[in-house]
């Protein structure tokens, strides 16, 4: 199977040996990869803050980076889930785009969606002897709609051990500007986010979204914290 892959600008940015991760296992699972260096930013952030000008030149932008009628696998739930229930928003004066974005949102698909789901590839046959704890971030969760499918492709991770942890499905507190507009209310969701973590023995803490990563683990180094944080992606290309 050809995919695109779409790189999130935090991962671009910030976790570039994720992204290269992420091509690790994509080769591994028999898959060819498309990879656009034009791609940018899908405009969440814009979007987000209400500055519809600019998430619409970047919506546009977008759709152009990826005329191929195939799945565009994307390492991020809330990527993903902004493209697939939010573009069309952006077009409703726009007959021409709206039509490309309708058609490009069922190409969109969430990386371990991808991998579970449609090429049903789960033992990477990878190894991280750590106990870990999952957090399940509101994107993945209520945005995209994944649950599971993490989960499947952690219990195929040989020495891994996962705890769950309590309130695992409590927001970190990132939810993009609302970290720096609202910080105490932020700072107070990540600190009850990570003490659940390190309660349960953890020494990472996972997930599919990067940006939830940062937030936490800028609290734990802030912190000095005995924990953790990792990408899914880098312990599936582990062994």
């Amino acid at each position: 199977m050809t995919i695109d892959l779409f790189i999130p600008c935090f991962i671009d940015q910030m976790f570039p040996e994720t992204a290269w991760n992420i091509v690790k296992i994509l080769e591994k699972a028999g898959v060819e990869i498309n990879y656009n260096p034009k791609q940018t930013c899908c405009g969440q952030p814009a979007f987000n803050s209400g500055d519809i000008k600019h998430a619409k030149k970047l919506a546009k932008k977008f759709i152009n980076d990826f005329p191929n009628d195939i799945p565009i696998v994307i390492p991020s739930a809330s990527c993903s889930g902004y493209i697939k229930k939010h573009f069309n928003s952006l077009f409703k004066d726009d007959k021409g785009f709206l039509y490309k974005s309708e058609q490009l949102s069922g190409n969109i698909i969430e990386l371990t969606d991808f991998l579970v789901n449609q090429i049903k590839f789960i033992d990477f046959n990878s190894e991280f002897n750590h106990k870990i704890t999952y957090h399940d971030a509101c994107s993945a969760l209520r945005e995209y709609g994944i649950k599971e499918e993490p989960r499947k492709l952690l219990s195929k991770v040989k020495g891994l051990e996962l705890i769950e942890m309590e309130e695992r499905d409590t927001c970190c507190g990132f939810g993009g500007t609302f970290m720096v507009k609202f910080v105490p209310i932020s700072t107070a969701m990540v600190e009850q986010k990570v003490q659940n973590a390190i309660s349960t023995g953890a020494e990472y803490i996972v997930s599919t979204e990067a940006s939830c990563l940062i937030n936490i683990n800028s609290f734990i180094k802030k912190q000095n914290l005995p924990i953790k944080t990792i990408h899914i992606a880098d312990i599936l290309a582990s062994s």
